[in-house]
């Protein structure tokens, strides 16, 4: 019992945040654009999620931004959502980077076959407003071979913040908690919609270790 208040306090304390951050966020960002010339805007793109898992989950959303170049670069090509070779080579690497960075080698490999997942959530449902709206489709075709080098960068950057959040990301409470936070704040700050949004949901999914499902008192 008194473990299923703990988890229900935990939930609540989620949607706190939740609807602190969607209620405020507008706030923040006027807030900080007061310092601004009278002509200026302020980019929503420079503002990082709040929290101790702010940073992380900053790069998880770039990742899924360029997703978007990703499904320009295939759309009304012969080139197919799904790269099992390139994904494979991708999930080789970061198993053996992770242990010499002191990282579960099968933690990692979840926490980036989410990314993976969440990347072709982003492109089937490009592709999918695309065939609807053909208004809407890409009018350019990015360089995939240049995207890939990017989204190299960012497997390196996500490895060295799974590294620096490792305790954090061991505590449930505190992990869940600071996730809720950023991802909400993220989801706010970035103007993710409602494709993307579902993208980070997926794409976060392996970040606390522990679920708050097995975590006991």
């Amino acid at each position: 019992m008194k473990s299923s208040n703990k988890v229900r306090r935990h939930t609540l304390l989620c949607a706190s945040i939740a609807a602190a951050v969607t209620l405020g966020a507008p706030q923040a960002l006027a807030v900080t654009g007061s310092s601004q010339t009278d002509t200026s805007q302020v980019s929503t793109a420079s503002v990082k999620p709040l929290g101790q898992l702010g940073s992380l989950t900053d790069i998880v959303i770039e990742r899924l931004l360029v997703s978007d170049q990703v499904a320009a670069s295939k759309y009304g090509t012969d080139r197919p959502i799904d790269d099992p070779a390139r994904e494979q080579q991708m999930l080789d690497t970061v198993r053996s980077k992770a242990g010499p960075l002191g990282l579960d080698p099968d933690a990692t490999v979840a926490f980036f076959q989410d990314q993976i997942t969440a990347s072709k959530v982003v492109q089937k449902g490009l592709f999918a407003r695309w065939t609807a709206h053909p208004d809407e489709a890409p009018t350019t075709r990015p360089d995939l071979a240049q995207i890939r080098t990017q989204l190299d960068q960012i497997t390196t950057e996500l490895l060295q913040e799974l590294k620096a959040t490792q305790r954090l990301r061991n505590s449930a409470l505190s992990c869940n908690l600071q996730l809720a936070l950023a991802t909400q704040s993220g989801s706010v700050f970035k103007g993710l919609d409602k494709l993307h949004r579902q993208a980070l949901r997926g794409a976060t999914d392996s970040v606390c270790v522990t679920s708050i499902g097995d975590w006991h008192v």
